[in-house]
């Protein structure tokens, strides 16, 4: 039995919403700290100031996100990591249960488009030119998508050839 192992860590794209968000918690956590000084408001004021700078931080940490893949053995764990520092495992899969693995936009995947799945995203978060998202089905539970590294489909392709394909 040949033991494959490859890691890849991909950055999802940020989210706007959560940036801004996290600007207007900063912000009012600095009205806080101003109206103390300002308007006298003492320990209420330093309870907002805190209040929305821990906020901000929070907030902050949920638009930083990153995936790592571990492919070991015909089997792909994906971890979640916020803000660099909170690595939580989201997801493991069995080689032996994935159906089909293949381009986002491959013509291998038209006979599994109108399937009533379950859509997880674990990619980067848009299309990049050129698009090296990949789509697997596992178990015709659920359709995820993931942007694994060159080497990563070529060691998925060699271990499992008549499920993984590359176009």
């Amino acid at each position: 039995m040949s033991e494959s192992y490859v890691e890849c860590l991909v950055k999802a794209k940020g989210n706007f919403l959560f940036k801004a968000l996290r600007i207007l918690f900063y912000f009012l956590g600095v009205f806080g700290l101003v109206s103390i000084v300002f308007l006298g408001l003492g320990v209420f004021g330093m309870i907002i100031a805190l209040a929305f700078g821990f906020g901000g931080y929070f907030i902050g940490m949920l638009g930083e996100v990153e995936y790592e893949y571990l492919y070991m053995d015909k089997e792909l764990t994906v971890d979640r990591i916020l803000a660099q520092n909170s690595r939580k495992r989201v997801a493991t899969y069995s080689m032996d249960k994935v159906e089909i693995m293949a381009p986002i936009r491959s013509y291998r995947l038209e006979n599994y488009k109108n399937r009533q799945t379950k859509n997880v995203d674990y990619s980067i978060g848009y299309e990049d030119q050129p698009d090296r998202r990949y789509v697997f089905f596992n178990e015709g539970q659920e359709k995820v998508i993931f942007s694994p590294s060159e080497e990563m489909v070529r060691v998925m392709k060699n271990a499992n050839p008549r499920k993984v394909f590359s176009d």
